[in-house]
């Protein structure tokens, strides 16, 4: 590494410390953004007091940092974490060791493995809560799992770069590695997989999407334009805390048919492991940004 590359490295690394050290100061609780809060709200909503209280959480790191599930299992709630990194499910087994009826797994979930996973620790067909962030093919993790369970509430982390009406889906691979921008799916194809499983958007927080059966008393299904504009693209800070996605900002500004060319030369490397195309007009209205 040259002496300009190195100190590029370091300024970048400290300006990275900043921000976090800024943005830290309005967090609260254990999850990035307001999901805490957010999951409080909707579990109150869509819940009933006899309901199971189990959570699963799938890519759960530590257990603690970024959680979504972790002041569920401090509340009582029951139920399992799952985190293939070694080191991080040390962690995440140390975080859980107090919590009567919490595991901790040590394996990466795929969408052949998911389902036996969740059925051999016992999790009920209609459990509570399922957080979903593996930054690679949750796609179809999620679609493997809502085929033989129906959890209550779903949060699950989209590529929040690629807008409406841009459907993006990275293909199953086992030796995905989290490459830059290079994961995951859009939210217009998030729209396929609730309408395939019978489930509705009901919230969007800047990367991370709640589903809600779409027969629940009160699931009001959101728009996903609608969903990502508030929930995304017009948020005050959302340059500010996604700063390493600056290079695709472009996307906002470029029609359909131009943003799913420019997605193709950026992702020129990854060809044939991704699906790209354009959601119909019928589908998505007044998509441009």
């Amino acid at each position: 590494m040259s002496l300009v590359q190195t100190a590029r490295h370091y300024l970048d690394m400290l300006g990275l410390q900043l921000r976090q050290a800024k943005l830290g100061r309005r967090q609260c609780g254990f999850s990035n953004f307001d999901e805490e809060r957010m999951l409080g709200r909707f579990i109150a909503e869509f819940l009933p007091p006899g309901h199971s209280r189990t959570a699963v959480d799938i890519g759960a790191g530590d257990g603690v940092k970024s959680s979504n599930t972790y002041a569920l299992f401090r509340g009582g709630w029951q139920g399992l974490g799952v985190e293939g990194d070694r080191s991080r499910a040390r962690r995440l087994a140390r975080a859980y060791k107090n919590f009567a009826g919490v595991e901790a797994v040590n394996a990466l979930a795929t969408p052949a493995n998911v389902v036996q996973l969740l059925r051999s620790h016992g999790v009920e067909t209609d459990f509570g809560v399922l957080s979903l962030d593996i930054d690679s093919y949750d796609y179809w993790v999620l679609d493997a799992l809502l085929r033989s369970f129906r959890p209550r509430l779903v949060i699950t982390e989209i590529n929040e770069k690629i807008p409406p009406p841009i459907k993006f889906v990275v293909k199953y691979d086992p030796e995905f590695r989290l490459q830059h921008h290079f994961f995951g799916y859009s939210i217009a194809s998030l729209e396929d997989l609730c309408e395939r499983h019978n489930y509705a958007l009901i919230a969007l927080e800047y990367n991370n999407a709640f589903l809600a059966p779409r027969e629940l008393d009160g699931v009001r299904p959101l728009d996903v334009v609608e969903a990502y504009r508030r929930g995304y693209l017009e948020r005050a800070d959302r340059q500010e805390r996604f700063w390493r996605n600056s290079d695709m900002e472009i996307l906002h500004s470029l029609e359909p048919e131009e943003a799913a060319r420019f997605i193709e030369h950026f992702f020129a490397r990854h060809r044939g492991k991704y699906d790209l195309s354009i959601a119909r007009p019928a589908e998505v209205e007044h998509a441009h940004f």
